[in-house]
């Protein structure tokens, strides 16, 4: 993990305030060194010439030919291979990546980058997904915009924009709806971009490989039921998962609902096992790692969410009990 270059994915709607985030990122005396890819709509396919600027300490990356969650995903693979390359060729020197999508993008997709390319997952550490929302327009764009609620059921960190524009009441209301949505996601209000570093960069929120556990109280709040297409629930059992089981229910499960199985976490306690199993996955992308022992007195207790769409809990809750052992 050490030698791994962290990569934080910058996402939001259209207008919401991600380029602004990102100058304010790119100004900011931090003293890390940053490749940026930007994508952007426009005329032109990705190729081999591949437009780099310096702007100060940062590399500068420009995908022109639509959606980075699309086509281009191929072309994402492509560029971080090339980073990858410069940067052992001494061309390039950079300490971390930042990914701005366009405001149109599933996130989805570009996180996978990071599970389905070996050589990609073996360089690069997905820190975090970052999404911006514009409190002043998000209760309409999350009506009527799939991209929007996606942005926000993937998101690590949620950076509220515009809050000044709308009234404590109306906040509140927001704010409830994207922790019903999304309840494993920290908000916080941004003001034209000026957000704390330690709040962008270094979250290890969607690491894998990480030796964490999910942080006390994390997934205590109460599920809700709402009219929101993404929508989240939480399983807690204090037995211990029998691991045959568990990966054969899961596996199943990500036949039948990968599409629509946003994000997935959890810590487990598995039967045999005197360490946590950390796990997470991104549709049919699912993985696990040891994490730190359990303690001598601890309670050992395992913590599951879920992030989709219109996922069936009462099945997905009755196939996890019968994954348990006593």
């Amino acid at each position: 993990m050490a030698s791994q270059v962290p990569v934080t994915i910058l996402t939001g709607f259209l207008g919401a305030g991600k380029t602004t985030l990102l100058n304010r990122i790119l100004s900011e005396d931090h003293g890390h060194r940053i490749a940026v890819i930007e994508n952007e709509f426009g005329e032109e396919g990705v190729d081999n010439d591949i437009l780099l600027r310096e702007q100060g300490k940062e590399q500068i990356i420009e995908m022109n030919n639509g959606c980075i969650c699309c086509t281009v995903r191929g072309d994402l693979v492509r560029i971080l291979g090339d980073l990858k390359r410069r940067r052992e060729d001494k061309k390039l020197s950079f300490d971390r990546v930042i990914i701005e999508t366009t405001g149109l993008a599933d996130p989805a997709p570009v996180a996978q980058t990071f599970f389905i390319d070996d050589a990609i997952a073996e360089y690069y550490l997905l820190d975090a997904i970052v999404t911006v929302v514009d409190a002043k327009h998000a209760q309409t764009q999350l009506d009527d915009h799939h991209e929007a609620q996606e942005q926000v059921g993937f998101a690590d960190r949620i950076l509220l924009s515009k809050v000044d524009l709308i009234g404590d009441d109306e906040q509140s209301r927001l704010r409830d709806r994207l922790t019903r949505m999304n309840p494993r996601a920290p908000i916080k209000p941004v003001h034209f971009g000026n957000a704390p570093i330690d709040d962008i960069l270094d979250i290890r929120g969607f690491n894998l490989n990480s030796i964490l556990e999910i942080e006390p109280g994390f997934l205590d709040e109460d599920d809700h039921e709402h009219d929101d297409q993404v929508q989240s629930f939480i399983f807690k059992t204090d037995k211990p998962f029998d691991s045959m089981k568990l990966e054969e229910f899961l596996s199943a499960m990500i036949q039948v609902y990968s599409k629509d199985m946003l994000r997935y976490k959890g810590v487990l306690n598995m039967a045999g096992q005197d360490r946590r199993v950390v796990f997470q996955g991104v549709h049919m992308m699912m993985g696990g790692d040891l994490a730190k022992p359990w303690g001598p007195d601890e309670k050992r207790t395992s913590k599951m969410v879920f992030i989709g769409r219109n996922l069936p809990k009462d099945v997905f809750v009755k196939g996890l009990e019968l994954c348990t052992v006593g």
